[in-house]
């Protein structure tokens, strides 16, 4: 059962990473996809931040393939195989829902967080290069995806003017980040990643000159950063 689970995690990752070519890719939701259309999400980052998910899925099948191949009955792996095979799973899906229904696409992105964090944090210690790196690489820049998405659809059905969800919703994914980072100080992969998604929203907001969230963003990376380089060393 246990190699089993190993082969379906493999395969749910290639999966994953080859779900965007019967698509027509993502690079953020567009203004026309909601009732109250805006010409600019402050939340959402610059175009180019969207490639880092060629790193997770090259990474997240090295990982899972090297988990089949020399960790195939490890308890650590294991314990992070199941949540992290349901937000595999999701994802498959997500890109196609996303391009059609932003709002059912929000759900499945906050569904494929949860799991994704939950694995990252059952993940081990002994294999950082291929289990703890590319699963906290992927849950990083989820925590920063869901946000964006909350924040978008919030602006976009008028629930908040565009400005205060972006606000709002860094916030909150700063708020995730700092308890998520703290629960596992080892990783530098899940603060990377959400340094990079907000280092995205920086250059987004750079020609609009919006201070309020450029520096809330940068906050946002020195904060990670500095938490990660004055951590003391885990067991």
């Amino acid at each position: 059962m246990h190699r089993l689970l190993a082969v379906v995690t493999l395969l749910l990752a290639v999966g994953f990473a080859v779900s965007p070519l019967f698509s027509d890719g993502f690079n953020g939701f567009e203004p026309s996809q909601f009732p109250v259309e805006q010409d600019f999400w402050p939340v959402q980052p610059a175009g180019w931040a969207f490639s880092i998910w060629g790193v997770i899925f090259l990474w997240l099948i090295a990982g899972a393939g090297f988990g089949l191949w020399r960790r195939a009955e490890a308890p650590d792996w294991q314990a992070m195989r199941w949540p992290l095979a349901v937000s595999l799973f999701v994802g498959m899906f997500w890109i196609a829902v996303a391009n059609a229904a932003p709002v059912i696409a929000t759900v499945m992105i906050v569904v494929m967080w949860i799991t994704a964090v939950a694995a990252f944090l059952r993940a081990g210690r002994r294999d950082p290069l291929w289990q703890v790196a590319p699963v906290g690489l992927y849950a990083g820049w989820l925590t920063a995806a869901t946000g964006v998405a909350i924040g978008v659809v919030a602006g976009g059905y008028g629930w908040l003017s565009a400005q205060a969800a972006a606000l709002l919703c860094l916030t909150g994914v700063l708020a995730v980040a700092v308890g998520v980072q703290t629960a596992r100080r080892d990783s530098w992969a899940y603060p990377l990643a959400v340094g990079w998604a907000l280092l995205g929203v920086v250059a987004a907001n750079l020609p609009s000159r919006n201070l309020p969230v450029i520096a809330l963003a940068l906050a946002g990376i020195l904060l990670l950063g500095y938490r990660h380089f004055t951590r003391k060393d885990m067991p």
